[in-house]
């Protein structure tokens, strides 16, 4: 009996060093080599100090920014998840008209205006940090009023922030919105 505890404590303390040693580190490090600035977080950082992450979302106020999709979660980065109701919800169905009608009336289109489906929608994950280009071009104008520039100069740099699909055929094309909100304060500050 005293062998078999031997050779169990033996084995146990070699897979502890393998799987909670070896194997962590060696995954840290390919990691890091391989992916070194999304390993870290994909932290996006303006004048030294930390502003956000290119792939968690988060909330922007005001008229002067372009705003995430909904989230079911309040962007906590803790807390990732959805709301997981069903298309035949009813409380769904009324947060999405609800939040369809504010979109409408704060990007100044009519009534009956489609309104894509990301900006009614929160995410599976509560964290999207993209919207889709349709989105981005509906609130173009309504930035591009709230900073006094040109709806071009707005429009350009929505061009600027759109990333291309997933390995070039999975999925649309999107647009960081925290990026394109700091390359707006960057060039167009909110007056």
């Amino acid at each position: 009996m005293l062998r078999q505890f031997t050779a169990a404590a033996g084995m146990l303390a070699v897979l502890t060093v393998l799987t909670g040693l070896v194997y962590p580190l060696a995954v840290t490090g390919a990691a890091q080599a391989a992916f070194g600035h999304r390993a870290d977080g994909s932290i996006v950082e303006r004048d030294g100090e930390a502003v956000g992450s290119e792939l968690i979302g988060q909330p922007f106020d005001g008229e002067g920014y372009f705003h995430p999709r909904p989230s079911a979660i309040g962007y906590d980065g803790a807390d990732s998840g959805g709301a997981n109701l069903g298309p035949s919800d009813e409380g769904l169905l009324e947060d999405i008209e609800a939040r369809a009608e504010e979109y409408r009336a704060e990007n100044g289109l009519a009534d009956d205006a489609e309104v894509p489906v990301d900006a009614v929608t929160a995410s599976a994950s509560g964290l999207d940090p993209h919207i889709t280009v349709a989105n981005a071009r509906l609130q173009t104008a309504r930035v591009a009023q709230a900073r006094g520039v040109d709806t071009a100069e707005v429009a350009r740099l929505v061009d600027g922030s759109t990333t291309g699909r997933a390995l070039g055929v999975l999925g649309e094309e999107g647009v960081n919105v925290l990026e394109l909100n700091l390359a707006l304060d960057e060039e167009a500050p909110v007056p």
